[in-house]
């Protein structure tokens, strides 16, 4: 029987690119778009998991339009063994529908035994989209991952909490988990694996045809704005430590009312 791993990764734009709004729901693609950072944590950890189990292959799917086949072929170069594109020309798209995009294509594909996802986007950082895929598949759910072991029948988790604490869980496979900075080290691909990528299959769905069904609950995109990013500068000085410190309360409390 096909054991698959499946990995959701995104096509997001480098981190320091400049993005240049050019319409109301339209961005400049002419910058660098790479696979989202975390997303290369999930890609190393489910090449680990097939290194240490009988799993038979490592999927790695995405949602986007036909740029998004250069993050798939970093995945299959990394390591995985085949890639999925569910193709859509809309650049900005809510979790809900990605969620239902991505069900159906590995529904479609086979029986996942796990599926891995970064914690969040750097684009969006919406950190939605690997809750509402449990949530379609009614699996249980580890997230923000920084050490996982493998098990017969499950997988044990270490995440760090709110209160920076780490809590260890124990979660039944199939399940899915949530990758996060410090779990493990992406393997840099070298020119022979980044060869043999380009002859690895790429299955397309186009999400048109795919029969998606959210009952309405989607968010529409209005409009995209630059955010404010010169703030005032107000200096405390000539004031004792403790006269500061009640300025800046006084500040935060009443002026800019963020506390």
């Amino acid at each position: 029987m096909m054991i698959s791993i499946y990995v959701c990764i995104k096509h997001v734009p480098e981190t320091s690119a400049q993005v240049t709004i050019i319409g109301p729901k339209r961005i400049d693609e002419s910058v660098e778009f790479i696979t989202n950072p975390y997303d290369e944590y999930a890609i190393e950890e489910a090449l680990t998991f097939k290194e240490e189990s009988n799993a038979s292959e490592v999927v790695a799917v995405t949602v986007g339009n036909n740029t998004a086949q250069k993050s798939l072929r970093h995945a299959l170069a990394m390591g995985c063994d085949r890639g999925i594109l569910v193709k859509t020309e809309e650049r900005f798209i809510d979790a809900i529908y990605v969620a239902h995009a991505l069900h159906k294509a590995i529904s479609m594909d086979g029986q996942p035994r796990i599926i891995f996802c970064g914690k969040q986007s750097i684009d969006q950082e919406g950190m939605q989209t690997p809750f509402r895929l449990a949530a379609l598949f009614g699996l249980p759910i580890g997230s923000c991952a920084i050490g996982l072991k493998k098990h017969d029948k499950s997988v044990s988790i270490e995440r760090e909490s709110e209160e920076a604490t780490v809590e260890t869980l124990s979660i039944m496979l199939p399940c899915i988990i949530t990758t996060s900075k410090g779990l493990n080290n992406p393997r840099y691909p070298k020119l022979p694996d980044i060869m043999k990528a380009k002859r690895k299959e790429i299955k397309i769905h186009e999400i048109a045809n795919l029969g998606i069904d959210t009952d309405g609950a989607i968010m529409n995109l209005v409009q995209l704005k630059h955010s404010n990013t010169k703030r005032p500068v107000k200096l405390l000085k000539g004031m004792t430590p403790a006269e500061m410190a009640d300025q800046l309360v006084y500040q935060l409390l009443h002026e800019d009312k963020i506390v």
